[in-house]
């Protein structure tokens, strides 16, 4: 479904904040990118994306999603291909709605955004979206400014909005990171679902390697833009190559004896 080859990213004249790194990614697989802040794995999945910052460029490699390049998309391609095909979940979902509008106003143009559905319709699929989510009482929420919500709240919304059109592509930036520990297992657990329920594929970009073990098919550790391991979960925890990877191995806390990793 999706492959990265060789992907080299820079911002204007200074080294590349990323190098040749490389990823095959099928259908419905959840794969893990680990690293500090830094490293490189938001640049991943924002070149995938199409959307990264100001001076930001691919300078060699290539994305392929379903078999094409979509480095050189027009605009309207994007347009046709975010949100769609391919959803971005953001650290703070919350940070990413507008605060003076409510919920109902926001969902409902987006939706309207990407297809022909009257307001009435996008109402009602909204509404179905977030009960999916695991928030009670959709009408309710429609009618929540964001401020009015918790933050596992929004970041369910965001969830939501994400999964409205059921991408073949999920990308999460730290989904759970501005969250206790009792929402993001709760945010954890609804991705995987999602992940059965759609068949969807996710990249998940965290520094909690917990939380990114848990989730992983693959998992891949970067550091400094390169990626130092890549394996499937089991290899990655248990026969890991690189100096850099063993030491976040131990860092993890214990708990009678057993990582919270493991």
């Amino acid at each position: 479904m999706l492959e990265i080859k060789d992907l080299t990213v820079q911002y204007g004249i200074e080294a590349p904040v990323m190098e040749d790194f490389n990823l095959s990614m099928k259908r419905g697989e959840i794969i893990s990118i680990v690293g500090e802040s830094g490293s490189g794995k938001t640049t991943v999945i924002r070149a995938v994306l199409g959307a990264l910052p100001h001076g930001g460029r691919v300078v060699s490699g290539d994305v392929l999603f379903q078999g094409k390049s979509i480095l050189d998309n027009s605009l309207e391609e994007w347009r046709r291909l975010r949100g769609t095909e391919m959803s971005m979940i953001f650290q703070d979902c919350g940070g990413t709605l507008n605060p003076i509008r409510k919920i109902g106003g926001q969902y409902v143009e987006y939706i309207r955004t990407h297809s022909r559905m009257s307001k009435w319709d996008a109402w009602k699929k909204a509404v179905e979206m977030l009960e999916n989510m695991g928030l009670p009482a959709g009408e309710n929420i429609m009618e929540c400014y964001p401020h009015q919500l918790s933050g596992g709240m929004r970041q369910r919304v965001g969830i939501a909005m994400a999964m409205t059109f059921q991408p073949q592509l999920l990308l999460a930036d730290e989904p759970t990171s501005a969250l206790d520990v009792t929402t993001q297992a709760q945010i954890v657990q609804q991705m995987i679902e999602l992940r059965d329920k759609y068949d969807t594929g996710i990249i998940l970009v965290t520094h909690n390697l917990g939380v990114a073990s848990y989730m992983a098919d693959q998992l891949i550790v970067m550091h400094e833009g390169k990626v130092v391991d890549h394996g499937s979960r089991d290899e990655v925890m248990y026969h890991a190559t690189s100096d850099y990877t063993k030491k976040l191995l131990q860092s993890v806390p214990e708990l009678e004896g057993e990582r919270f990793v493991s």
